[in-house]
Order: structure tokens, then C-alpha cells, then sequence
């Protein structure tokens, strides 16, 4: 793609998103929704591949739906209040539709349905972008209603979403469904404590964010799409297998890593709360996830490929490391002693 084209389309991404997060009015957060969708649209189909084709439909009639679907709502919602202000939602008809628009957007469960079909047609660097920044703009709009929000509907998507995540990883060996079943279940981590505290919600979306881009970035370094071919990250380059190793325990949530943090922080709200049956469903929920997780960590770390090379290993020879990944793998894996920090932050 031309630099320029890539440029503009990149540009237009940060705009969308700039316009969602700085609206209080429904049109201009719809607005900056569409624009979203419309710039990652030739980004997703710039392989010239059936299979980029086929993700990118998907893709775009998905999110069209719910953008129809977010736009009916408000709509709604200012026939019967007289007011389009996104901080001002009090038909319950219109909240429940925006909630289901935006889980559709998210790729919340049981609306999660597109979300590993359209990551496994993508490159690993779009796969990225769609799993990270489109992100941002639909979960800024539930958290700027999360007062308004069902309390009901929020736990009902978030504890199908960790249960769906979790399961639907366990059989898969395609690393991007994989990471698209994983961003499934941290997003029920993320709304089911939208509710109660949504500064824990933005402090989880945010560690997400890092530790997902360093999986994403690890895994483009080596173009790596299958489990059986992150194995061959050992003769290529050892320094990373112990790095991408505490990367994949990270973002399952296991201790002394970053990833351990907001679950911590979450579950200890969900006590004080006193909803003890929901918090050790969430825990238990976890162990589906880092089944998959300690799976990918097995064939990184202690499974080497069969075949011989011949040839000095390109570690030897350069550095493979971009700049992006000194900065990313320590605050994805080395910042839960800054926890009480974060906690005194989020009070």
C-alpha cells in the first residue's frame, strides 16, 4: 500500500477515535464510530486474499449492524427525553440497546461470533489495531454510561464472555483465534466491573492493551500464526523465548506478573461488593484461559522444532528487537509491585 494511502488511513483511526472520546453527543460518537470502521476497512483488505475478503465482510456487516443498532437507540432515547446527551440516558428500552450495540462491537458474548473469524483473515499487524485501538472508542461510550447501565445484563455478558473465551480457546492451534478467544474473556474482566468501579475497568482495558501489543508484536517479529511454528523462536532467537514466555503467563493473569494486577484489583471489588459467587466464577473461569495460555508457553519454551539448521541463527547476526518492544515487554511483565500505587491512584 502506498505510504501516503496508509498514512491517511491511520490518521483517519486516531480522528474517529479522538471524535468518539471527546463527544457528548450521540451523532458525533456515532460519527466518529463509522469513521472508525471505514478507515481499517482497506487496511484489512489490502492482502488481496479470499480469506482478507471474507474477514473484512464479516467485518464490516457486523459493525454496521450495531452502528445501525447504537444510532435506533439514540434516536429512541431523544424521542422520548427530547435530548441527545450521551451522559443523560433514561429510557430503559434505548440503554438496553446501546448496551447490546456496543457488545457487538466489543465482540462480547454471545455477540462474539465475528470476532475469531475476522482476526484469523487478518495479518498480525491489523489483527493488532483491531484487537487493540478499535477497542478504545466503543468501551469510552460504556464506561461514560456506565451509571445508566444494567447491572443484570452487564454480569450476563461478562460471565459468558469469560466462560466462551475460555472455552473456545482450549481446542484452537491458529495463534490469532487464540488471541481473539483471549480478548473475548478480558473483556468480560473489563465489563463486569464497569459497573462498580470504572476506573479498575480503564486500568484493565489499558494492561490489556500493552500486554496484548507485545504478544501481537512477539508474534510478528517471527511471523509466527500456529502454535507449532512459535516453536522454531528458540533456534531463531533464545533471547525472546523467556520474554515471550512471562508474556503469555502475563496475560493469563499469573503472579508476580503485570497481567495479575487488575484481576487482583477486580475480584477484591467484587468482595467488597458482596458478590462472592460471581468473583469465584470469574477466578474459576480463568483456569480455562490458562490452559491455552500454559499451552502456548509449552511450545515456546520447552518444544524445539525437528528440523536442522544449517546455517548461523539469525540472533547471531542482528538484532531483531523494534523499538516498540524494550518499551512494552517490562510494563507487560514487570509492574505489579507498583500495584498499591495504581490502587491509591484509582480511589
Amino acid at each position: 500500500m502506498n505510504p501516503l494511502t496508509l498514512t491517511m488511513f491511520i490518521l483517519s483511526l486516531g480522528l474517529g477515535t479522538t471524535i468518539t472520546f471527546s463527544s457528548s453527543h450521540w451523532l458525533l460518537a456515532w460519527m466518529g464510530l463509522e469513521i472508525n470502521t471505514i478507515a481499517i476497512t482497506p487496511l484489512m483488505i489490502k492482502q488481496q486474499h479470499p480469506r482478507a475478503v471474507e474477514a473484512t465482510t464479516k467485518y464490516f456487516l457486523t459493525q454496521a449492524t450495531a452502528s445501525a443498532l447504537l444510532l435506533f437507540a439514540s434516536i429512541t432515547n431523544a424521542w422520548v427525553t427530547g435530548q441527545w446527551s450521551i451522559l443523560e440516558m433514561e429510557n430503559t428500552t434505548a440503554i438496553t440497546l446501546v448496551t447490546l450495540a456496543l457488545a457487538l462491537k466489543l465482540g462480547l458474548a454471545p455477540m462474539h461470533f465475528w470476532l475469531p473469524e475476522v482476526l484469523q483473515g487478518l495479518d498480525l499487524k491489523t489483527g493488532l489495531i483491531l484487537s487493540t485501538w478499535q477497542k478504545l472508542a466503543p468501551f469510552i461510550i460504556l464506561i461514560q454510561i456506565s451509571p445508566a447501565l444494567n447491572p443484570h445484563i452487564m454480569t450476563t455478558l461478562a460471565l459468558l464472555s469469560t466462560l466462551i473465551g475460555g472455552w473456545g480457546g482450549l481446542n484452537q492451534t491458529q495463534l490469532r483465534k487464540i488471541l481473539a478467544y483471549s480478548s473475548i474473556a478480558h473483556l468480560g474482566w473489563m465489563t463486569i466491573i464497569l459497573h462498580y468501579s470504572p476506573n479498575i475497568a480503564i486500568l484493565n482495558l489499558l494492561v490489556y492493551l500493552i500486554i496484548t501489543s507485545t504478544i501481537f508484536l512477539l508474534f510478528n517479529l517471527f511471523n509466527s500464526t500456529t502454535i507449532n511454528s512459535i516453536s522454531m523462536m528458540t533456534t531463531k532467537n533464545p533471547i525472546i523465548t523467556p520474554i515471550m514466555m512471562m508474556t503469555l503467563l502475563s496475560l493469563g493473569g499469573l503472579p508476580p506478573l503485570t497481567g495479575f494486577m487488575p484481576k487482583w484489583l477486580i475480584l477484591q471489588e467484587l468482595v467488597y461488593q458482596e458478590l462472592f459467587l460471581i468473583a469465584t466464577i470469574m477466578a474459576l473461569s480463568t483456569l480455562l484461559s490458562l490452559f491455552f495460555y500454559l499451552r502456548l508457553t509449552y511450545a515456546t519454551a520447552l518444544t524445539m522444532t525437528p528440523n536442522t539448521m544449517n546455517m548461523m541463527t539469525s540472533w547471531m547476526t542482528k538484532n531483531n528487537l523494534k523499538l516498540t518492544l524494550p518499551i512494552t515487554i517490562p510494563l507487560a511483565t514487570m509492574i505489579l509491585p507498583l500495584t498499591p500505587l495504581f490502587f491509591y491512584i484509582l480511589q
